[in-house]
């Protein structure tokens, strides 16, 4: 009867950590859901104001676009976005998991990829996928 009770306290005990365990996660993950989503709508607003002041979106890859908008421009205009860690050593505009965005421009319309938790960016044949996209 012991023994019984001993294993079924186990098994709780495991149960419970393993609850904890994923709604820890959980928490983690909409944190920085959260924070990609602040992130970007910055990044959609500082876009915005380079265009309207400059005349159009930067052009180029992450590092391009971030040394543009801290006035490395034809206007020599500092767009201020984000925060300082925001940037890797490389100057890239990074998502909250540390990898860097990817943007496309495209017409009047803006898309920011984010590798996501996994720090890859996936394709449509994966199940799992976890990247984000957003778009103004």
């Amino acid at each position: 009867m012991k023994r019984i009770l001993l294993v079924i306290g186990l098994i709780t005990i495991l149960a419970g950590a393993g609850w904890a365990v994923q709604a820890w996660n959980t928490l983690r993950t909409n944190a920085k859901t959260a924070q990609f989503n602040e992130d970007v709508d910055n990044l959609f607003l500082a876009l915005q104001q380079y265009k309207e002041r400059v005349g159009a979106y930067p052009v180029g890859n992450n590092s391009e676009v971030a040394k543009a908008l801290q006035g490395n421009n034809s206007k020599n205009l500092i767009i201020l976005v984000g925060r300082k860690k925001d940037l890797d050593s490389k100057g890239q505009i990074v998502d909250p998991w540390g990898t860097p965005l990817r943007i496309y421009f495209s017409g009047e319309g803006v898309l920011v990829r984010s590798a996501g938790p996994n720090k890859r960016f996936d394709d449509s044949t994966v199940l799992n996928a976890d990247d984000y996209y957003r778009s103004n």
